[in-house]
């Protein structure tokens, strides 16, 4: 092997060596974000934090760093800035600091928004334009006028103005006065309406889906409706893919014609695995559903539930009917058989009712009729007959009216959503029920996020029924409190009036709230606390139970899992710490 010279050698190693490099930190004072940010970003500098740079390297960009620094104050208003600094050399690094008197701003004196007046009568539009009005009398700040721009346009396009043009967009600057001028102008153009829904790629019979067109041919174009179309589609469960295209292309004499572009989804699913609650300890879940049965749209759906507190086999099957309102006929038989801390009750429900849509609501008027046999005031691990325990069995024939409304900007971690259901049922004097009732429920919740990683629940249920024999009611038609959607800190259904032996049989009314704060420290983990307040009550004697604790927040593959320590609050009866556990969706 031929050997170099020693000296070539040690040239070689040091040429090969890792050679040390000279950082620039880059400090800027005498502003705050946003201001300060800007600047640092908008100082070339600011790119050799962690990149070598040679002293010349660093003057020359020195010297233009104060203009930089300037010139970025600018979109935000700040046309007189002054800024100076300094540089010095610390190390084998260099630090730079520049002092930045960010001046008076210009304000904005004046706003001009010329607009057709067909579509300036538009809501959507005219709130799109009061919001540019309104930054008149503020410093100008060209990122809020871009934003508020762009939002007026986007609203002239959404709501059938297909053609329109921005003819005029200035912001006119006089420097010596500090104040600015917004001139902007639209040609509208005519406004659209939708022709004809065409369907590619379904599996049903012609004009079935017509039922989810929330509009008809001839109205006025909105891109909302085309919004409400493509989520109804999703909703429906029919589609693996659901794509809805206006062919704007295509689109004459002030018609366009919307594309809807489907793949079916897996016809039969089969879902199955084991599962645990506190309400309903560990268990096994499996169901088939088949998604369409026919070319009609009729849906199947069985499920088996076998836990340690409850079981459950359901089947249900719906007819889906012509119209735009989405209204289905659906039948259906439940077993149920569910020993909770008070009560036991084995009960067969046959049910039947239509479901739509109705003035943006989901409306359910049905027919019941239930019969079983029940226990309750039991307690855990006591005989049947033990003293106090009352016994019953009834057989019930009721109608049922239900609204259910929610809206979610996230269906797996909402950010801002609620939900409000409310229900009415009564025997109405049927002559087929061993006892007559009346009862009105209603449940919502309200979920809004705050600060970047914070979000607020509030929660609360209400209830009360009329009755000539209580006593005849099976443990679902009557109140209790207490478990993981109720107050936590007690056990599902312990909480409620008792009878002569001291024994919970639940009550006529039901008022239960809860308030939840929770707090992510990363995307997928947090924490929570809460506290929750109620009871069941018959009469006026109402005195809620308290509960409070913290919990565990995990947004799994399968869902969101909470997981809560809760114990109850100022109560003679009940003491310690319950574990409570939920998986499920927020709304």
């Amino acid at each position: 092997m031929r050997r170099f010279p020693r000296g070539l050698s040690l040239l070689f190693l040091l040429l090969s060596a890792p050679q040390a490099h000279a950082g620039v930190q880059l400090v800027v004072d005498g502003v705050a974000d946003p201001l300060k940010a800007a600047a640092i970003a908008g100082v070339e500098l600011s790119q050799y934090a962690t990149r070598e740079v040679s002293a010349a390297q660093v003057r020359r960009l020195y010297e233009r760093a104060p203009g930089q620094a300037s010139s970025a104050l600018e979109p935000y208003g700040y046309y007189d800035a002054t800024v100076t600094g300094n540089l010095q050399q610390v190390g084998k690094d260099w630090q730079v600091t520049l002092h930045v008197q960010p001046g008076e701003p210009v304000k904005v004196t004046s706003v001009d928004v010329m607009l057709d007046q067909e579509a300036a009568g538009l809501a959507p539009i005219r709130r799109a334009k009061r919001a540019i009005e309104r930054l008149k009398d503020k410093p100008l700040d060209h990122g809020a006028y871009d934003a508020a721009r762009d939002a007026l346009s986007a609203q002239l396009t959404a709501n059938g103005f297909l053609d329109a043009r921005l003819l005029t967009h200035r912001v006119e600057v006089t420097r010596a006065s500090h104040s600015a001028a917004i001139k902007l102008a639209w040609q509208a153009g005519p406004r659209y309406r939708y022709g004809q829904v065409h369907f590619d790629g379904s599996q049903f019979k012609d004009g079935f889906l017509d039922r989810y067109v929330p509009f008809k041919s001839g109205d006025y174009f909105s891109q909302n409706q085309l919004l409400e179309l493509q989520q109804a589609l999703n909703g429906a469960d029919y589609f693996a893919v659901v794509n809805v295209q206006p062919d704007v292309d295509k689109a004459k004499d002030g018609v366009v014609d919307v594309t809807v572009q489907l793949a079916p989804a897996k016809r039969t699913i089969y879902t199955g695995g084991p599962f645990i609650g506190t309400d309903t300890g560990f268990g096994m879940r499996g169901g088939v559903e088949r998604r369409w049965v026919n070319r009609r749209g009729h849906k199947w759906k069985n499920e088996l539930v076998v836990a340690q507190k409850l079981k459950t086999l359901s089947t249900l099957y719906s007819i889906p009917m012509p119209g735009d309102n989405q209204r289905s006929y659906n039948v259906g038989a439940n077993f149920r058989d569910a020993n909770t801390a008070t009560s036991q009750s084995r009960t067969l429900e046959l049910v039947g009712n239509e479901t739509r849509q109705w003035h943006g609501w989901t409306r359910t008027l049905g027919v019941h009729a239930l019969s079983g046999t029940f226990t309750v005031g039991k307690r855990g691990g006591e005989p049947d007959n033990a003293p106090g325990i009352e016994h019953g069995h009834s057989t019930l024939v009721f109608g049922e009216a239900a609204l259910t409304r929610k809206q979610a900007d996230n269906p797996d971690f909402v950010s801002r959503g609620w939900l409000l259901s409310v229900a009415a049922r009564s025997t109405a004097g049927s002559l087929l029920s061993d006892a007559s009732f009346s009862e009105l429920t209603a449940d919502a919740k309200w979920i809004r996020a705050f600060g970047r990683r914070n979000r607020l629940i509030l929660r609360g249920s209400a209830g009360v029924t009329w009755t000539d024999d209580f006593a005849a009611l099976p443990p679902q038609l009557r109140f209790f409190a207490g478990g993981d959607r109720s107050v936590r800190g007690y056990g599902y259904q312990s909480i409620g009036p008792r009878n002569s032996a001291d024994r919970v049989i639940g009550g006529h009314h039901l008022l239960v709230a809860s308030s939840e704060v929770e707090h992510y420290f990363t995307r997928n983990w947090g924490m929570a606390a809460f506290v929750d307040a109620g009871n069941a009550f018959s009469g006026t004697d109402y005195r809620p139970k308290i509960g409070a604790g913290l919990g565990l927040r995990w947004r799994s593959p399968v869902g969101m899992i909470r997981v809560d320590l809760g114990t109850p609050i100022h109560d003679d009866r009940a003491h310690g710490i319950r574990l409570h556990l939920v998986i499920g969706p927020d709304l």
